[in-house]
């Protein structure tokens, strides 16, 4: 009886250890089964699972490459994998890290063209969300420092890869980003001047025709200059302003001295 029951005690006491041994056990069986996996079978998989929209379980499986085959070109062709689908499933911070780590890794890697094109990308693509739908926002009307470093990934790519196949798609990218980034501008220069704030309006519309010359916000820009030295006094600066105004846009709307058509005449 005593034997029986110190038996029980001794089997009550293991019985957690064996519990905790059967566990790590199991832990150990699976570490060796992902170990055992070729990286090539992992990233196979995780094409499949792309295939498939299950993005998550792609990214760990992409997350084990990248760990197993450190330096390989197929650990190269999965941290690109990683960035886009961060990027794919929205974190965006994610996947900005992954492509720079990339880039500071891999500065002569053969896929260098793609990497700055998917950072001009992630930046690019920062859109409003659903408040800023809802609000009617402008993209013109935000921070720009995402647009900024959109512009600098496709300069880059096209200065660098001027052949590349992503090239001409960045190009486009650029121009329109310019032109948002002059429009931006120009609304922060107009809202100084509502607020009469005439010296931070002269300066911010300065900016945009210094920075953005060829765009179709320049005449804008130009207008409020003038505006906004005439009002500070400065003769010489709003004259030298509308000089260049009526040079460049002699008809625009925002050129005052512009002549005026009369609304039955067409030319």
């Amino acid at each position: 009886m005593t034997f029986s029951i110190a038996t029980r005690r001794i089997a009550t006491f293991l019985a957690p250890i064996a519990f905790a041994a059967a566990l790590a056990a199991c832990g150990t069986s699976q570490a060796e089964k992902d170990a055992a996996t070729p990286v090539e079978k992992l990233y196979a998989d995780a094409m499949d699972d792309v295939e498939g929209a299950d993005y998550d379980r792609a990214i760990k499986s992409l997350d084990r490459i990248e760990g197993k085959a450190a330096g390989s070109i197929l650990a190269q062709q999965a941290q690109l994998e990683l960035a886009y689908l961060y990027w794919k499933t929205a974190d965006k911070v994610q996947a900005l890290a992954t492509i720079d780590r990339f880039i500071k890794l891999h500065p002569s890697s053969p896929a260098l063209d793609y990497a700055l094109y998917l950072r001009g990308i992630i930046n690019f693509n920062d859109d409003l969300g659903f408040l800023g739908t809802l609000s009617g926002q402008k993209l013109a009307e935000r921070d720009q420092a995402a647009a900024r470093e959109s512009y600098q990934s496709f300069k880059q790519l096209t200065e660098q890869f001027p052949d590349s196949k992503y090239s001409a798609d960045a190009r486009l990218r650029m121009d329109f980003t310019v032109n948002m980034l002059a429009e931006y501008e120009v609304r922060v220069a107009a809202f100084y001047m509502r607020h009469s704030a005439y010296v931070a309006a002269a300066n911010r519309a300065k900016e945009s025709v210094l920075e953005f010359p060829q765009t179709a916000s320049t005449a804008e820009a130009l207008s409020i200059m003038a505006q906004a030295y005439d009002k500070l006094g400065l003769t010489q600066l709003r004259d030298d302003a509308q000089r260049v105004l009526d040079k460049n846009f002699p008809n625009s709307d925002f050129n005052e001295a512009a002549p005026q058509k009369h609304w039955w005449k067409f030319w």
